[in-house]
């Protein structure tokens, strides 16, 4: 089953998507907003399932899907942590810098408390009020929990996943080490995120998602030219159930808490870092992942960060080349109110 947020006051219209993106169902008479559904979950979902099926076999009135008019699938949400859970990605940023890496981060999850006031729908452009704050993309999975209760096992955290989708986790790098240097975490340097256009269940999604991980491609496009193929079931040293576990240590985390993977990262065939698309690599899922590779192999970065008017593209197709969660296509704004 495949839901979507259409625009529509602060926490949008829920409806019910196609199998293939193409049509929607209003689902309001079940529940008016996808927190709604989330709150009263396992009492709405035989009822959002029959309504799924009756969309695929084009048995109840529907309407066009167009994925510009959906907000973000939560427009807003109670709680959205960002892990870490691509190691790879931390270990080069690091050596890039110099700085000894610690064991315990190959065995002791990373994770922020982001934003959750308000996120950008999967075709907002993204604000940028100063070039000179390094604007750059991060392609992520997300999941969407139920109700996890404080100090869950890996295993209840897994049982909790209901939605699982794909996020652009917008970053501000060149704010980012003076708000480390401070030693209280990121604020100013993470601006809102975007998320893709529907939310899948689990068992939608089949074999692509096992053990706590997505088995899919992410393909990130910048500009138009093909910037990663990154698959995010490789390299991910923890799942979500782990991820989930981490966060619910220390308290119950409510229905419609969004976990985030971290940007996905993968190591090349040699077991080094990942090359660019264009010498026969994976590619990377954020720029500044390219910029620190540029920086171990010459000392210096080459790529630039995002600027007003460059355009970035995430998605991750099925077998048949199709979008399983819809794309994520924004173009960098340029100023605050774009």
């Amino acid at each position: 089953m495949k839901l979507a947020s259409l625009k529509q006051g602060r926490d949008g219209r829920l409806v019910v998507v196609s199998s293939d993106l193409a049509w929607f169902a209003d689902a309001t008479h079940i529940a008016p907003t996808l927190q709604a559904a989330l709150d009263d979950w396992h009492r709405l979902l035989p009822a959002l399932q029959n309504l799924s099926t009756d969309l695929d076999h084009e048995a109840i009135p529907m309407q066009r899907f167009h994925e510009h008019q959906a907000a973000a699938p939560l427009p807003r949400a109670y709680q959205w942590a960002d892990g870490s859970a691509y190691v790879n990605h931390v270990a080069l940023v690091r050596q890039a810098r110099g700085a000894e890496m610690p064991d315990s981060f190959w065995h002791d999850p990373l994770m922020y408390q982001g934003g959750s006031d308000g996120f950008l729908g999967a075709r907002d452009a993204v604000p940028l009020a100063d070039e000179a704050w390094g604007c750059d993309l991060e392609a992520e999975v997300v999941v969407v929990t139920g109700d996890v209760p404080m100090g869950a096992t890996r295993e209840q955290a897994l049982a909790a996943v209901l939605l699982v989708g794909l996020t652009n986790d917008v970053s501000l790098r060149n704010l980012i080490p003076g708000e480390l240097a401070k030693g209280f975490g990121f604020f100013q340097s993470k601006p809102a995120s975007s998320f893709s256009p529907v939310f899948v269940t689990p068992d939608a999604l089949g074999d692509w998602w096992q053990a706590g991980k997505l088995h899919r491609k992410l393909m990130i496009d910048v500009n138009g030219a093909p910037f990663g193929r990154v698959d995010a079931g490789v390299d991910m040293t923890f799942d979500f159930g782990t991820l989930i576990a981490h966060a619910a240590k220390t308290r119950a985390l409510g229905a419609g808490t969004i976990i985030g993977s971290g940007t996905v990262s993968n190591r090349d065939a040699d077991g080094g870092p990942g090359k660019p698309i264009g010498e026969g690599g994976v590619g990377y899922a954020c720029i500044a992942e390219q910029r620190t590779v540029e920086t171990i192999r010459t000392g210096a970065p080459a790529t630039p960060f995002l600027k007003a008017g460059d355009t970035v593209r995430i998605w991750a197709d099925d077998d048949r080349h199709h979008p399983i969660f819809g794309v994520i296509e924004q173009r960098i704004g340029a100023g605050s109110g774009q």
